[in-house]
């Protein structure tokens, strides 16, 4: 029996099991332009600015963290209040099993009940299993940033993509 995947609000006691995943992602080279390792000192300091409008959610099975997702804004600038931006990562051994889908489905409820009316997301254009989601949730592309920052001494292009959420549609 396939216990049932719970999306709760983060709290301090998840923030190792975020670094983990996090970290992964940047080893994978799929998700963030970030290249260096994070400890916990930065994941502490991160977890603070996401408190009250911009919240971290994780997704769990078994008292397992599979992944996590947080609001963050996307300009600090009053005009654009409404939008924010999107991090959402998903264990190694858990990709693919919808852990994605249950997540952004749980963080647009969040945005939408903070009075956020749109998201955006930066992703690579070669991500394909993250665009898939993306896709699947509504989101579309707006354009791509060429050579937007460098991994391992290459270029990397960013996609930038955004989903206009229902409740000010």
């Amino acid at each position: 029996m396939i216990s049932t995947l719970t999306v709760r609000q983060a709290v301090s006691d998840d923030i190792a099991h975020i670094l983990r995943i996090y970290n992964q992602g940047i080893e994978d080279r799929i998700a963030t332009l970030e290249t260096d390792a994070k400890d916990m000192g930065y994941m502490e300091s991160w977890f603070q600015d996401h408190q009250g409008r911009y919240p971290v959610l994780v997704a769990e099975r078994d008292d397992q963290i599979l992944g996590w997702a947080s609001l963050n804004p996307y300009s600090h600038r009053c005009a654009y209040n409404g939008v924010a931006d999107l991090s959402i990562y998903i264990g190694r051994e858990s990709r693919g099993q919808g852990v994605g889908s249950t997540l952004l489905q749980a963080l647009e409820n969040e945005a939408t009940e903070k009075d956020f009316y749109k998201i955006v997301l930066f992703t690579f254009p070669f991500n394909q299993q993250g665009q898939g989601l993306y896709r699947k949730m509504g989101y579309r592309e707006v354009g791509v940033f060429e050579k937007q920052g460098i991994i391992d001494n290459e270029y990397i292009d960013v996609m930038i993509m955004e989903k206009l959420l229902d409740k000010h549609d």
